[in-house]
Order: structure tokens, then C-alpha cells, then sequence
């Protein structure tokens, strides 16, 4: 009954160990539960079955988990849980090219520093050249510079 018990002890501590190193970050309950089985395995093994058992419980649950570790990692496993997708996206530069600067808009948001305005129909990100622009506010292009339209209140208002 022992050894049952310190079998599904040390195997408890391995499944625990490993769902706490893949896919739960950082100490949680499942890694402090992994290391209490496997100390209480070791522990128990040393005190109800001897030094030979306790110390030959401790070898076993090293190489066991190096080995959990080995397999777990060259396995597919981790493919599928790692993720494979690039970012390909881009800022659109097209809508840049219609806005030139001193062109009169209005912006549409809140310009919280960004925000987005109208220019002829053309609806653009826009940032802020300082302060923060009300919605509905008349605007005009400062300046365009690396496809950041630059804006600034039109003194029209």
C-alpha cells in the first residue's frame, strides 16, 4: 500500500509540474502542489519504508522529471500550443497621399493626441500637434511625417 502511495504521489507531482511549466505562468497552485507530492512522496518513502526506499524514491523523481521534461519538449505537443502566426499588417499610406498639408478637416473623435478626423470624405488617424481637440472641432494639417498626419485647431473656428 506504501509504494501505492508513493507511486501516485511522484506520478500527481509530475503531471502538476508539468501543466504548471507549460501552461501556467509563474508559481501557482499547480507548481506548489507538484512540489508538495514529490516531497511527500520522498518523505514518505524515507519514513515508512527505509533509507534504501526514500533514497531510491528521491533518484527515481529526479529522472523522472528530467525525463517528463526531455519528452514533453520533443513532443508535438508544445506545436500546438505555441503560436505560429505573423503579423503582416500594415498602416495604410494610400490615405496619406490624398491629405497634403494646410488641408482643412474635421476631427471625428476626441483627440486624446490621436484620434480620427474627416478630409473631404477621407476618414484618417490623426494626432494632435499639443493639446487635446474636441470632437466636431475645425482642424488643418501642420505637418505629415512618416504617414502621421500631424493636426492642429483651425483658428477659422
Amino acid at each position: 500500500m506504501n509504494l501505492l502511495i508513493i507511486v501516485g504521489l511522484v506520478l500527481a507531482g509530475l503531471i502538476l509540474l508539468l501543466v504548471e511549466v507549460f501552461l501556467v505562468p509563474g508559481i501557482s497552485i499547480a507548481g506548489l502542489g507538484a512540489v508538495g507530492c514529490i516531497f511527500y512522496a520522498i518523505y514518505h518513502a524515507f519514513s515508512s519504508m527505509g533509507m534504501l526506499a526514500g533514497i531510491l524514491t528521491l533518484i527515481a523523481s529526479l529522472i523522472a522529471s528530467v525525463l517528463i521534461f526531455i519528452w514533453f519538449m520533443r513532443s508535438k505537443s508544445l506545436d500546438r500550443l505555441a503560436l505560429k502566426k505573423d503579423i503582416d499588417s500594415s498602416v495604410k499610406e494610400k490615405a496619406t497621399e490624398n491629405i497634403k498639408v494646410g488641408d482643412k478637416g474635421i476631427a471625428l473623435t476626441r483627440l486624446a493626441l490621436i484620434g480620427n478626423a474627416d478630409f473631404n470624405g477621407n476618414i484618417v488617424e490623426v494626432k494632435s500637434a499639443g493639446d487635446f481637440i474636441n470632437e466636431h472641432t475645425s482642424i488643418v494639417v501642420k505637418r505629415i511625417s512618416n504617414h502621421v498626419i500631424i493636426v492642429e485647431p483651425s483658428i477659422e473656428n
